[in-house]
């Protein structure tokens, strides 16, 4: 086994299905696939994976009423850390909190750090096609920014009507990822809230290609200079979920640097066999032995205190 974490790696309880078969909702298009705490382990194994940091995809937990939401987060949220206790050192979990109910996700992040010990939350890029830098969503940033907690960032559906032959999970997510990252750099966000670490899945998205036009345009209506702006976009986290590719992955360690690029799979809404691709691409990929092994899991151990020391 590699040793790697793998901080993009989803979980599907039970329940938590259910609701969305009820409702016939999807993952952007995406039909569940099938999911077992078995599967995710011999998943796992096959793929060199020691840790996975599992977290729910989208649509999250709010599915149009906040008490069910509210009930839907505790639930999946206890779920993941049932099986974090049942398997020390191969799980860890990002909690869900109930975006858009700001009151309901800032008692969900109380009771999933105080109580059941999370490695951090995942939000969701859009909500109701509000990003992460809405006004409205400033108190629950702040009580992150206090906690200094990690945020796992996963692309959602765009607001709008769908494009005929494109399902969202194809193209759109990468633009939700894209659109949130500059919401937050635009709001100010990024400063004002020093504390979070921000991890952008599919390695950031649009970032590594467009930052330059981001931050130049953004200047048309703002003082900031457009290094200012490329310092912000530089500042964020990302995983290489289905980014591990030889025009894809050269742009996010240019950008980023290695040194903030995870180890991601996107397991099961990535295929085993898909995951199988960009594994293989990886570890194709001409790297030092330092910076495989950051990327692999050193970044993530330096990150997330759980697994600060490998498994023996």
């Amino acid at each position: 086994m590699s040793g790697r974490v793998d901080v993009h790696n989803h979980l599907i309880p039970p329940r938590y299905q259910a609701r969305l078969d009820e409702r016939g909702l999807t993952a952007g298009g995406l039909q569940a696939p099938a999911w077992s705490e078995d599967l995710a382990l011999a998943a796992m194994d096959a793929h060199g994976v020691e840790t996975a940091v599992v977290s729910v995809s989208t649509p999250g937990v709010h599915l149009g009423d906040d008490a069910e939401a509210r009930e839907t987060a505790r639930q999946v949220n206890e779920y993941a850390a049932e099986l974090v206790g049942r398997h020390p050192g191969r799980f860890g979990f990002f909690a869900s909190v109930t975006l858009p109910d700001v009151e309901g996700a800032l008692a969900e992040t109380a009771y999933a750090f105080d109580e059941l010990h999370a490695d951090g939350l995942i939000l969701l890029a859009n909500v109701g096609g509000r990003h992460l830098g809405d006004p409205e969503f400033e108190p629950l940033l702040a009580e992150l920014d206090r906690r200094r907690a990690v945020v796992f960032v996963h692309p959602s559906t765009l607001p709008g009507p769908a494009v005929g032959g494109i399902p969202p999970y194809i193209a759109d997510f990468l633009l939700d990822t894209t659109r949130t990252a500059v919401s937050l750099v635009r709001a100010d966000a990024l400063r004002r809230h020093p504390g979070i670490t921000f991890i952008l899945s599919h390695g950031g998205g649009f970032l590594p290609f467009a930052a330059h036009r981001l931050a130049m345009t953004s200047t048309f209506d703002s003082d900031r200079t457009v290094e200012d702006f490329l310092a912000d976009l530089a500042s964020f986290r990302v995983d290489t979920a289905q980014t591990s590719s030889p025009t894809s992955l050269p742009a996010v360690l240019e950008f980023f640097g290695a040194d903030q690029v995870f180890f991601g799979t996107d397991w099961p809404h990535a295929s085993d066999s898909g995951v199988a691709y960009f594994t293989r691409r990886f570890a194709e990929f001409d790297l030092d032995d330092a910076t495989r092994r950051s990327i692999e899991c050193d970044n993530a151990r330096a990150l997330l205190p759980r697994f600060t020391t490998p498994r023996a």
